[in-house]
């Protein structure tokens, strides 16, 4: 993925953990009693928080939506929380590649880490944003749930009916949303900003026709080939697509550009975010509020 914060910066994070005293205490629980865990991304966060209930602590790292992901540099403070916590999800699949690098340097016996990627089977190179993938969320889920039984055992019914409970009603207008877009628009042929919109159109069966090279060099931070830049424009100007999606957490020129143009040649546009927005959203507000916004979008394309 795109810039990550230098190995140097990590490293002396970890050092500064070891002054203040803070390694060694990872497998204690909070001084209430629950279970602490601490999510490197809010999006991540808001699931477990949700399935942890009155049992568990979550703390997020990432959670700005004014902030780009791939270009955070950890603190001081997120080196404490890693050291101090008994359980941690990091995203994995090179998205948050310094929070495994603390971990594995500040290791703590009893500690938990659900590597998102490891759960899912993937591998660096793989889209790494598969909170966009509706199966993908489901096994995450079922995995963190899974992690707090082990880790409070007494408590493994609580943990599973919580899981119940976000699956059956917290999910049930988003897992909605999802087979009627899919119902209604599968087929349809969409362009995107990047390689982040990638899940959820498979999930709705829509065609993402945007050059696979484009999708990534965005995602990654380096610079589309000049044919990927002309068959995207093309696919604009010819009017190939019924809705532009782009993130907005990553606007760059290009991206800048062609949203301009796509408005330009009322093509209806639609925008997703790598953070929960607005900040301290749960995961599915968020989502049912970017699947309405695409659903209306591509309603829009067949009035045209």
């Amino acid at each position: 993925m795109r810039r990550v914060a230098p190995f140097f910066i990590a490293i002396s994070l970890v050092v500064g953990v070891f002054l203040t005293g803070c390694g060694g205490t990872g497998a204690g629980a909070a001084s209430s009693g629950k279970l602490r865990l601490v999510a490197i991304e809010s999006t991540w966060g808001s699931i477990a928080a949700q399935l942890g209930g009155d049992r568990v602590e979550v703390t997020e790292l990432i959670s700005n939506p004014a902030a780009d992901p791939h270009d955070y540099e950890p603190t001081s403070d997120d080196a404490r929380s890693l050291a101090a916590t008994q359980l941690a999800i990091v995203n994995g699949l090179g998205y948050d590649a310094w929070a495994s690098k603390l971990l594995e340097a500040n290791t703590s016996e009893g500690r938990e880490v659900i590597d998102v990627g490891d759960v899912l089977g993937l591998e660096d190179g793989d889209n790494p944003h598969q909170w966009y993938s509706p199966p993908a969320v489901r096994r995450v889920a079922a995995r963190i749930a899974a992690a707090y039984a082990a880790a409070d055992p007494d408590h493994a019914a609580y943990f599973r009916d919580q899981l119940r409970r976000f699956e059956r009603d917290g999910l049930h207008e988003y897992d909605d949303l999802i087979a009627r877009i899919r119902s209604r628009y599968g087929g349809a042929r969409v362009g995107a900003s990047e390689s982040i919109v990638g899940p959820l159109a498979r999930a709705l069966g829509l065609r993402l026709i945007t050059p696979a090279g484009f999708l990534d060099a965005v995602s990654e931070g380096t610079e589309p080939t000049p044919a990927d830049k002309v068959t995207v424009d093309r696919q604009i100007a010819d009017h190939q697509i019924a809705v532009w999606v782009y993130n907005t957490q990553n606007a760059t020129p290009d991206v800048r550009r062609l949203s301009t143009a796509a408005e330009a040649a009322g093509i209806p546009i639609a925008t997703v975010t790598e953070t929960p927005t607005p900040e301290g959203v749960s995961f599915e507000d968020w989502q049912v509020r970017q699947l309405r916004e695409l659903e209306r979008a591509l309603a829009r394309s067949r009035e045209r």
